[in-house]
């Protein structure tokens, strides 16, 4: 008799009560923004509602599909094309904020670097899968991961997109790493990648000045060192209970894109510590039923695939709740599930719906 599949619930949970509190947090961070810009205060929330919705259509088609299908040569190459092709016409959009991240489609961002996350997951464990036995002849096993990701960062960097370039590297990084590789290779890749890391951060000035501005923000509170200031009075004066929900005070124009980078910040002003430590802990038991569904998958593309998509939510998180706290400069990286934005939400519930899929087919005897 074959055996049910089951999901796990653990994860749709957490999963869920991070998406439903980013409907309510959103709206409460963005409607006097909206308001004051767009004179329509639901315009962000109406947005996110929409994401939302097709995201978690997403998510129930995605976790019904074999995992075991994405082990297509065919398959992966084109998705690896499509995200190249993309990459480079964006760079040719019309720019936001100084960068060219987004192609837009009737008033909607779509972020091909998001896409490209994904996609890097599914070829790196497509590749690890094969040549894992023989992981440390670099040439052999790691040459075709260097060259697509590589490419695929250079392509983001272009934009210039810095944060979400280190989060891929560092996802297929943590890849690579659990695939055996030895520690020495880490360690001289990591020698040589520290000059080229710190020639791209001084090559831009305004990079320059989120480093030293995240070494000491006071040297210029209205300046540079303004985001990381008002970002930690936020969380500073929400206390145990917070100020309540819709009360904050920070998103009223001194913090910027609190419904996005900063959505945390006003998480810790409005509900508190209570509030932050739940959102921490819906993202601390994703990483626990992500690892788990890494340990008990099938087979080691499963695996594989299980702890990109994991690693990439989690990474993601910690970078995004790291810049609120003022632990790591400002990246401009949305917290997943949370944040508002399209791009980011959809690829995270994909991703999820992936995970959902692996944990149907683990290993009954693990």
């Amino acid at each position: 008799m074959a055996r049910k599949l089951k999901y796990d619930r653990v994860l749709f949970t957490a999963t869920l009560l991070l998406v439903c509190a980013s409907i309510v947090m959103v709206y409460s961070a963005s409607a006097l923004v909206a308001l004051e810009r767009y004179q329509q205060p639901y315009l962000f929330l109406t947005k996110q509602v929409m994401w939302t919705v097709l995201g978690l259509a997403v998510l129930a088609v995605v976790m019904r599909v074999d995992y075991r299908t994405y082990r297509n040569d065919a398959f992966v190459w084109t998705l690896v094309g499509l995200v190249a092709v993309t990459l480079v016409g964006v760079l040719f959009s019309r720019p936001v904020n100084g960068t060219r991240r987004w192609f837009g489609f009737g008033g909607l961002g779509i972020q091909p670097s998001e896409l490209a996350k994904i996609v890097c997951v599914l070829f790196t464990a497509l590749v690890l899968e094969r040549r894992m036995h023989r992981i440390d002849e670099l040439s052999y096993s790691l040459l075709p991961i260097a060259i697509v990701v590589g490419a695929i960062a250079a392509l983001i960097l272009l934009q210039p997109d810095f944060g979400t370039a280190i989060s891929l590297v560092m996802i297929v990084a943590i890849m690579i790493f659990s695939a055996g590789l030895h520690y020495r290779y880490f360690i001289g890749t990591l020698l040589v990648m520290l000059p080229a890391a710190y020639l791209v951060l001084v090559s831009a000035p305004y990079r320059r000045r989120r480093l030293l501005a995240f070494w000491d923000p006071w040297a210029d509170p209205l300046g540079d060192g303004f985001q990381i200031i008002q970002s930690l009075i936020a969380v500073g004066t929400g206390g145990v209970f917070g100020r309540g929900l819709m009360e904050g005070v920070q998103k009223l124009f001194y913090l910027p894109e609190p419904h996005t980078d900063f959505i945390f910040a006003v998480i810790g002003e409005e509900l508190g510590l209570i509030g932050a430590t739940g959102t921490l802990a819906c993202f601390c038991l994703i990483a626990w039923r992500g690892m788990r569904i890494t340990v008990r998958a099938q087979d080691s593309f499963g695996s594989f695939v299980a702890l990109g998509v994991t690693s990439m939510i989690v990474v993601q998180a910690l970078v995004n709740i790291s810049v609120v706290l003022g632990l790591m400069p400002t990246k401009g990286i949305p917290l997943p599930l949370v944040s508002a934005g399209g791009s980011s939400l959809l690829i995270s519930l994909l991703g999820i719906g992936v995970l959902l899929n692996i944990s149907q087919h683990e290993a009954a005897d693990v």
